[in-house]
């Protein structure tokens, strides 16, 4: 027995040629689907048992139980509960790669460190003296923020519900070829700038090295900031232009041009970003968005096995990933797996909302004025005496803090912006916003277009974001949205057919493998 879903979608082409329409043919005999389905359901539990049931136990038992408060049972039910979300949405194998960073940022920042830091009373040594009495209103307003999450994605899926049936298009669009090409010759000059200004340093070095040389190039911060920022996501960008040109080539020799020049970029953007010299966010930033380029969550096989490697890697390589980009840094020790959370000051988000939240009670909010200073980010000092400094300095120095090189996530960037009706909105519309985009890219992320490009970058970026401080990541993002804006190609002429949805959905034995599609109509060349 077969099931023949069809789809008519706008896929990747030139400029303006027409759509494209895609049949997917899934063979169905009933022996199959038991056991492929079997191994999915295999799979789920698996993950279940690890992430929600096996990590929680291993934790309590391994941390020395000197709770500082009660708060870690809040954290603990968090870190389940987001362990439940990722391994849903990592062995669906669907790309919705939005909400998949939320929860594993929500799953370790959020749920492992503090509950670690709780249970041991070790917390982050940059966040000294928070009160124990602040403990469990602050996992309250972390979980607050997770439920309005919650609440916003599902009020956008009855949208979407709605629009299916409205019979609405979701228009997926092309790259523009010429705009492409102009911004891959720019962000050369841009990249070539930035490396030749830090020479072998920045290759070399260490992490330390690297920063100084940085500021030894451009002393004024916020001049550094935007120089090195215009140095990497121009070319990350037009990197994932050329992949969208390669796959909408008319000739063979166009296909080559483009792969050798998203190739080329590639090696640029690895001298420039690499896991030596460079912050860990920004270099998993470049490498999960090259890998996108490449395919990797193309198909559900492919995206099951990025998204595992993904949780992964932010549990057993980002913890230790500092270990020999500093001098001295290899130097100590770790007895267990969760020592890599006690006292860390990478796992400060936690008290960071403690912070801003005693901030908020003391009265000192001024509504929205962190906000604007992020927004108008652009706006130099000179201009605005005043200018909101970034929250992460705010709450450091409101507490006294000697080090103010702090983080200030998404929960606390709420609260000092407007408390807790802050946090309600704020998490409200990112619930909403996410499930938008990832509606947006998942469809994009295998016919292709410039939702693609988008989908491959600002997922993992979000990270970047969900730890804060906003002023410090608004730049990138600026610049990021501006250079894909740039490449959108026209829009598609009216036309063909209802909204597709999402992706059709394979037969239930795709949880084993993702066989390809039997007959593609109109398809574009080969990726």
């Amino acid at each position: 027995m077969t099931r023949t879903d069809q789809l008519s979608q706008s896929g990747p082409r030139r400029e303006g040629s027409g759509g494209t329409r895609v049949a997917y043919r899934a063979p169905d005999p009933a022996g199959d689907d038991e056991l492929r389905r079997g191994l999915r359901i295999l799979l789920l539990v698996t993950s279940l048992a690890v992430l929600s049931a096996g990590v929680p136990a291993f934790l309590i038992a391994d941390v020395a139980d000197l709770p500082r408060s009660d708060a870690w049972t809040v954290t603990l039910v968090l870190l389940v509960w987001a362990g439940i979300r990722l391994s849903l949405l990592w062995v669906r194998g669907t790309p919705r790669l939005f909400d998949f960073f939320f929860w594993l940022f929500v799953y370790i920042f959020m749920g492992m460190a503090p509950t670690a830091q709780i249970l041991s009373g070790l917390t982050s040594t940059t966040t000294p003296g928070v009160d124990t009495g602040l403990d469990m209103p602050t996992a309250g307003v972390v979980v607050l923020g997770v439920f309005c999450y919650e609440v916003g994605r599902l009020v956008y899926m009855l949208r979407e519900g709605r629009r299916r049936t409205a019979g609405r298009r979701a228009v997926v669009r092309p790259v523009s070829s010429w705009r492409a090409v102009a911004l891959f010759v720019v962000s050369l000059a841009l990249s070539g700038y930035v490396l030749w200004r830090l020479g072998a340093i920045a290759l070399l070095g260490s992490r330390d090295a690297a920063a100084a040389a940085r500021a030894a190039a451009w002393p004024d911060p916020a001049v550094r900031s935007i120089v090195y920022a215009s140095g990497i996501y121009p070319m990350l960008v037009a990197v994932g232009a050329m992949a969208q040109l390669r796959r909408t080539a008319s000739s063979a020799q166009s296909r080559r041009l483009a792969l050798m020049a998203a190739v080329t970029g590639a090696v640029i953007l690895l001298l420039i970003v690499n896991p030596i010299t460079s912050a860990r966010y920004s270099f998993g930033t470049v490498v999960f968005a090259l890998a996108v380029y490449a395919g990797a969550v193309r198909t559900r096989r492919r995206a099951r096995i990025t998204m595992l490697a993904a949780i992964a890697g932010f549990l057993f390589v980002f913890p230790i990933a500092d270990a020999f980009r500093r001098v001295g840094a290899a130097s100590g020790t770790r007895s267990g797996f969760f020592d890599e959370y006690l006292s860390n000051p990478d796992y400060d988000a936690f008290w960071q909302v403690a912070n801003a939240l005693s901030y908020w009670v003391d009265g000192l909010v001024a509504p929205m004025s962190q906000f604007a200073g992020s927004a108008l980010f652009w706006v130099p000092r000179a201009l605005w005496p005043n200018k909101p400094t970034d929250t992460g300095i705010l709450l450091a120095e409101y507490r006294g803090y000697t080090f103010d090189n702090l983080s200030a996530p998404t929960w606390a960037e709420a609260l000092v912006n407007g408390g807790i009706v802050a946090v309600v909105i704020g998490f409200l519309l990112l619930g909403l916003v996410l499930r938008a985009m990832d509606s947006r890219i998942v469809p994009a992320l295998r016919v292709g277009g410039v939702w693609a490009i988008a989908g491959a970058i600002l997922p993992v970026f979000m990270t970047i974001l969900l730890r804060g401080s906003l002023l410090q990541a608004t730049g990138a993002l600026f610049l990021t949205v501006l250079c894909i804006l740039l490449v959108v190609g026209a829009r598609e002429r009216e036309g063909a057919g209802p909204d597709p949805g999402p992706p059709p959905q394979p037969a239930p034995d795709a949880a084993a493998a993702d066989p390809p599609p039997a007959s593609i109509r109109n398809a574009p060349g080969p990726p």
